[in-house]
């Protein structure tokens, strides 16, 4: 009884389901008989009512619309040539001869891969499918959509021919821009009708619209359409389309395209930076026809300035100096937003490859690198102040210190770098010897602080280099990698903001065609890098001083009334020159040279500094005045040599009135160093793992030891007599004229305690000063400094936005010895 009524119910459900198939089977064929093919001729305005919108940050201002001049000429099959249908089929749908317009198989493995990964990342599409999805504008890639367009695919199979189909496809394929159709395409791309196309020319035309930005033979992925051309041929050859030899020869054949037209595009190469961004994370199609509004960040008004300037400034330069091109970057540092971006002096400009985006291509950035050298020795303990020789010095440790190869070595494997203008500077602060662009030095910094931390450290700020340190050595140091604009200027920012990174963003807001927000712009900093560490590399390239011996007052990394960081670069033979500069709230980058690397008359300064100056002066006039932070005073109980002191490790300090020495009551005014002449170069005194730690009770275990301090001692014996050097002697007692008990005794006679200070009042303060004689009298309210006077008496009316409800004045008094006392007066304010 039991087993029977099992049986029952088992046998419901089975007709239950085989009833549920039946009637969807018979749904599917009604819908299938009364589904209405999409109306082709109606597809150019459905495009253009669905076209994708740039906008600059502010939204008023198109810098392009997908469609709004876009350029189609339908052309019947036989019009189409003998290649380019047969490349499209190879390269696209294989099987699109012999399929009733969809593969279950590709269907079942999209619907896999769906499930898999949770989303509709797959579609399966034949070419059939592919003419049912462009004409119905849809880029949903949902379970019903897909029904829908199978359907309708084998709809369409059965009413137009397998030609008719190929030519709908090829009719509306997207080449780039407002480009579409085989006719279109092989116009802009030949200049001739697709009929006539060779072979390899149509491979080409077959490769492109998989990606039209990525693939397009005007950006600087032109390798990744070569490479996607030579698949198409292979994959002709695999179907026996065309033999080998038909293969072999048409990879060979060089293949000229026109020059680009301009198409009332504003920034363009910014444009295309952002439409590939579009396209690798929505796909090209959502591109083409999805209606998509993106706000980007980029300041027009700062973008138009900049075209400008950038193409003036690199047509005098390529007369003056054969440097045919420039590109500029600038960047909010506090946001990581682009702000202009100019890829070449002229998109349009063919003799110069002006289609190819500099701003995003990889370069050998020259001594532009070295901030980031600097920044990390910095970290480690070392001070602007830290000095280094610049003598010639041998680096590579199968060399002798005079740069002759080891038996067994060769001597293209010694390493001696020279300074710019051949000529060597002794002892030079590190603050000098990056702002007056110092190789020595800096290689001998690199060394210091080990290639990986460096090129960790380059790498965390986005200065993504390829290889590793074996690849570039020391050499790292004077620009012996590759890095884009784009990711320098981004790195300088972090310099500019206090440390903290952002990452680069061109996009601020992106809505769909329903006004849905598909992504937005949010805050997203990151505190990366010490805070003391980059203020005093802040300090170091804001300091126009320092960079004077190498390039003058007036240069052009100076702008009156600004204090701006900057750093130039120049590579070998001047193929590359760059300056990076910023503020705190702005960072520009600017780049000159040849895309064929062309060598220059000029390096950085000279040919990238008016570009950048210029650009500079005019961005600053449209943001707030802003410094930098200070950073922390160096302690005097900092170790000597990293401190500056190189003339000897052993130091002492006396007082300047007593000529004892100096003790813990001693101000700092009256404090004087004396050193015991020790000389040597910095690997005497410092153990590169571990900076401020003792001095190496084995110096010579360090490799770099023997070749560093041979140069430095036969420098100093030739050169020892032009400073005035003496063994100090140490005084026997301690400095008596600044003790505990020699403050200067004083009172406060105004204003007396607990008084009540009113609105816009002023505030007397008078003492008496019994014991000593008043040097100054400095004042502050709330820690905040009023001011200072040299008189017993000072008046001052404080601001009310620096006023609490009870505060503390203090008196700080300074006698002719500078021996110091402070007393706090408490006051309330009546507001």
């Amino acid at each position: 009884m039991k087993k029977h009524k099992i049986f029952n119910i088992l046998k419901n459900t089975l007709f239950l389901f085989l009833g549920i198939f039946f009637i969807g089977i018979a749904g599917i064929m009604i819908y299938v008989a009364t589904a209405q093919i999409p109306d082709f001729k109606s597809f150019e305005a459905r495009r253009i009512e669905n076209s994708t919108k740039i906008y600059d940050r502010t939204g008023g201002v198109v810098l392009y619309d997908f469609h709004i001049n876009t350029k189609r000429t339908e052309i019947p099959f036989a019009d189409m040539g003998k290649w380019l249908p047969q490349a499209t089929v190879a390269i696209e749908d294989n099987n699109f001869y012999t399929h009733n317009g969809v593969r279950p198989i590709s269907i079942l493995r999209a619907i896999k891969v769906n499930l898999t990964s949770g989303k509709a990342k797959q579609g399966g599409s034949t070419i059939t499918q592919q003419v049912i999805k462009n004409s119905l504008l849809t880029q949903d890639k949902s379970i019903t959509r897909k029904i829908k367009e199978v359907v309708l695919a084998y709809k369409i199979e059965t009413v137009f021919s397998k030609e008719q189909i190929l030519e709908l496809y090829i009719n509306n394929n997207p080449y780039g821009g407002t480009v579409y159709g085989a006719k279109e395409g092989a116009r802009m791309f030949f200049g001739k009708d697709p009929k006539d196309l060779t072979l390899a020319e149509a491979a080409y035309m077959a490769a492109i619209p998989n990606a039209p930005t990525l693939y397009s033979p005007y950006k600087k992925n032109k390798a990744k359409l070569d490479e996607r051309k030579n698949i198409v041929l292979n994959r002709m050859a695999e179907l026996k389309i065309i033999t080998e030899k038909e293969r072999d020869d048409a990879k060979n054949e060089v293949v000229v395209f026109k020059p680009e037209q301009s198409t009332g595009i504003k920034a363009p190469h910014f444009v295309f930076y952002i439409q590939q961004q579009l396209e690798e994370k929505y796909g090209p199609d959502v591109i083409q026809t999805g209606g998509l509004n993106v706000i980007t960040t980029l300041d027009y008004t700062l973008q138009k300035q900049a075209e400008d300037i950038v193409y003036r400034n690199a047509k005098e330069s390529e007369k003056a100096y054969n440097a045919t091109n420039q590109s500029l970057v600038s960047i909010d540092p506090k946001t990581g937003q682009i702000l202009a971006m100019v890829g070449s002096r002229d998109y349009f400009d063919t003799t110069i490859d002006g289609a190819f985006n500099i701003a995003t291509a990889r370069r050998q950035p020259g001594s532009s690198f070295k901030p980031f050298i600097y920044e990390t020795a910095f970290e480690k303990g070392y001070t602007p102040n830290t000095t280094v020789f610049d003598v010639p010095t041998e680096f590579s440790t199968v060399c002798n210190p005079y740069g002759k190869p080891e038996p067994g070595h060769k001597k293209e494997e010694c390493y001696m770098p020279d300074n710019y203008d051949n000529k060597n500077r002794g002892p030079i602060t590190l603050r000098d010897a990056l702002q007056q662009s110092i190789n020595v030095p800096a290689v001998k910094m690199l060394y210091l602080v080990g290639v990986d931390d460096a090129l960790r450290k380059a790498r965390s700020m986005g200065v993504n280099m390829t290889g590793d340190k074996n690849q570039y050595g020391l050499s790292l140091v004077l620009g012996g990698g590759e890095v884009s604009l784009l990711d320098i200027t981004n790195a300088y920012g972090i310099f500019a903001n206090d440390g903290v990174k952002n990452s680069i963003t061109g996009i601020l807001q992106i809505k769909d065609k329903d006004a849905q927000v598909l992504e937005e712009y949010k805050e997203s900093g990151t505190p990366l890098l010490n805070t003391q560490a980059v203020r005093l590399i802040n300090s170091v390239l804001s300091d126009n001083n320092a960079r004077i011996p190498t390039f003058g007052a007036n240069s052009a990394l100076y702008i009156p009334g600004y204090n701006v960081a900057a750093k130039t670069g120049t590579t070998n033979n001047n193929k590359d020159a760059w300056l990076i500069g910023y503020t705190p709230n702005i960072v520009t980058g600017v780049w000159a040279g040849n895309n064929d690397n062309t060598p220059m008359k000029k390096g950085g300064a000279a040919l990238a500094g008016p570009t950048w100056n210029e650009f500079m002066r005019f961005a600053l006039t449209k943001k707030d005045r802003e410094e930098f932070i200070p950073p922390q005073e160096i302690p005097l109980d900092t170790k000597p040599i990293l401190r500056g002191v190189w003339q000897g490790g052993e130091t002492f300090f006396i007082d300047k009135i007593s000529g004892g020495l100096a003790t813990e009551y001693t101000p700092d005014e009256t404090k004087e160093e004396r050193v015991v002449p020790n000389i040597h170069s910095i690997l005497y005194w410092v153990n590169k793992n571990d900076p401020k730690g003792p001095s190496p009770s084995n110096p010579n275990s360090d490799s770099q030891y023997n070749n560093w301090e041979t140069a430095v001692q036969n420098w100093w014996s030739k050169n020892k007599g032009q400073y005035n050097i003496f063994t100090p002697i140490k005084p026997s007692y301690f400095d008596n004229i600044h003790t505990q008990y020699s403050k200067p005794d004083f009172k406060v006679l105004l204003p007396q305690g607990d008084t009540i200070i009113e609105k816009d009042t002023p505030i007397s303060i008078q003492i008496s000063l019994t014991n000593k004689q008043l040097k100054k009298m400095d004042v502050f309210l709330n820690n905040i400094f009023i001011g200072s006077s040299t008189n017993l008496m000072y008046d001052f009316t404080p601001d009310e936005n620096i006023l609490n409800e009870d505060n503390n004045l203090k008196i700080v008094i300074v006698d002719t010895e500078y021996n110091k006392n402070e007393k706090v007066i408490p006051l309330s304010y009546n507001n």
